[in-house]
């Protein structure tokens, strides 16, 4: 389990990592209100209803584009190592036996019993004691 686990924390580091270098553009077209088309990976399709430059001068046009870039990492930042003091090593030693005490499996062997047949009896004590069920 706890192999299985830092496996599983590990792959998702190093993805995580690898995403956050990514950096991509997102397009997208409004006509009105409404969205037309959305693009990922280039320019957006237009709806037709663009104005040539003559009749913007006196209206607007009612599309518009926009157009989102998200920029990654370009640098890892690597953290220096410090010189841990010893109130730092007090601490990593508490903190690193407490988290290995909730690691522990608890194995209990439990044995039920159930073909468990009760001892034979050399007197009938019915018939000692004289006592009857009627």
């Amino acid at each position: 389990m706890k192999k299985q686990f830092t496996k599983i924390a590990s792959i998702t580091l190093a993805f995580f990592v690898l995403f956050s270098t990514f950096s991509f553009t997102v397009e997208k077209h409004y006509c009105g209100d409404f969205l037309v088309d959305v693009s990922f990976t280039g320019d957006t399709e237009v709806c037709g209803m663009e104005m040539n430059a003559i009749s913007e001068t006196k209206m607007k046009s009612c599309c518009k584009d926009e157009v989102h870039k998200v920029e990654g990492q370009d640098e890892l930042q690597t953290q220096k190592t410090e010189k841990i003091t010893f109130e730092n090593q007090k601490f990593l030693t508490a903190y690193i036996i407490s988290f290995k005490e909730l690691l522990i499996k608890n194995e209990s062997k439990n044995i039920f019993y159930q073909d468990f047949s009760p001892p034979d009896l050399p007197k009938d004590f019915q018939v000692l004691h004289q006592t009857f069920l009627i």
